[in-house]
């Protein structure tokens, strides 16, 4: 693992949070990223990975659960706690695109 990445070292399996920051705040284009990785439905953490690694070809669980809720306190994602599921669910709607001023 590399300690300093960029988001064209994904395909070496940086750190996840590496690849994220660009002077102490979240990049832009991760903020894309996940947005399209997460769609236009609810889905878990563990399927947000999935997707990212699918569309992307990386993974690392431990630190997405962190990115994804470092954006949820910022409002460029939502999350909320499934019962059924078992764990954090998260999603995107146009409140969330608004703030990120990504559209």
């Amino acid at each position: 693992m590399h300690s300093s990445g960029t988001l064209s070292d994904v395909g070496d399996n940086v750190s996840y949070t590496s690849a994220m920051y660009s002077e102490g705040r979240m990049n832009d284009s991760t903020l894309e990223m996940i947005w399209e990785a997460l769609g236009n439905e609810k889905i878990t953490t563990r399927d947000a990975s999935e997707r990212l690694e699918n569309l992307f070809g990386y993974r690392c669980p431990d630190d997405l659960a962190k990115t994804l809720s470092k954006y949820r306190k910022e409002g460029t994602v939502k999350g909320e706690i499934s019962m059924d599921l078992g764990g954090w669910v998260w999603w995107v709607d146009d409140e969330c695109r608004s703030k990120g001023g990504l559209q």
